[in-house]
């Protein structure tokens, strides 16, 4: 098992100002990071990617889909757009070392039609994304689907929609992950969900239901661990959690208030918190 922290905790854009950010995640004991990739800069994404490798941490990234850059949309230049920033997505993890590209990669983040998605989508994220997972192959990132819950995405929103889409891709640079919040929110039973989408469940996201602390809010903490356990999930628990340090990503996120005493807080807790359930 390998523990990992979203950065997306204290900032969307990772350099080198916080290389003594990232000297203290390793020293509270974490295995990696989980990297915000939303701007294409090589450079950049190169010199955290060594930053990285001299402490020991290893990483994944998340990113998101726009309006603009749509996968599903029915604009094929817009779907063309939705591909071609997933591959400027996967050059910056290629740069950096991350092994990951997580997050909502299958349709605009936030857009809604107005109902339920089509066939129509359903074709156009399939194909959209089996050419992004070509090109990940390449280069040795793997693309994991992540669902979102009905507030935040129409297209995606059970583990079990999610592992039917990636399996119909039938790509081995296509998977999914896990994330208890969406989870809290949309699954009825936690354990069919793990267990629905197991075959292809590549990483997980340990978030609170109020995206604050692990162990400190609602989840079932109980049923979410033993049914990763009973499927022999061993992969990354990072944890993704919100504050208020970011303006635009509290509002984007809906955190109006603060949710936790400090970010060192929620970061040493949540770590000791996910090994004690996990290794306990």
């Amino acid at each position: 098992m390998k523990y990992g922290l979203n950065m997306l905790l204290w900032t969307s854009d990772v350099n080198e100002s916080h290389f003594g950010l990232l000297e203290q995640i390793k020293g509270w004991g974490y295995d990696g990071v989980e990297l915000p990739v939303f701007e294409a800069d090589e450079k950049k994404f190169a010199q955290v990617g060594k930053k990285l490798s001299e402490l020991g941490l290893e990483s994944t990234a998340v990113t998101v889909c726009t309006p603009e850059e749509n996968p599903i949309s029915g604009d094929a230049k817009i779907r063309e757009a939705g591909l071609e920033r997933l591959k400027r997505m996967i050059d910056m993890c290629a740069a950096a070392g991350s092994t990951h590209l997580c997050g909502p990669i299958h349709s605009a983040l936030g857009e809604f039609s107005g109902a339920g998605r089509t066939a129509d989508e359903w074709k156009y994220g399939k194909d959209t994304l089996a050419k992004a997972a070509d090109y990940a192959q390449e280069h040795k990132v793997m693309l994991v689907c992540e669902y979102l819950n009905r507030f935040e995405c129409y297209f995606l929103n059970t583990a079990e929609d999610c592992s039917q889409f990636t399996r119909e891709v039938n790509h081995p640079y296509l998977k999914m992950m896990y994330d208890s919040f969406h989870a809290n929110i949309e699954e009825k039973s936690i354990t069919s969900a793990v267990k629905v989408c197991a075959d292809q469940m590549v990483h997980v996201h340990i978030s609170e239901n109020d995206r604050s602390t692990p162990g400190e809010g609602g989840v079932n903490w109980d049923e979410t661990f033993s049914a990763l356990k009973e499927v022999n999930y061993d992969g990354w628990l990072t944890i993704e959690a919100f504050g208020l340090a970011l303006p635009d990503l509290a509002a984007a996120t809906r955190i109006w208030r603060k949710m936790f005493p400090s970010e060192e807080h929620l970061a040493t807790k949540g770590l000791e918190f996910m090994k004690t359930r996990w290794e306990g």
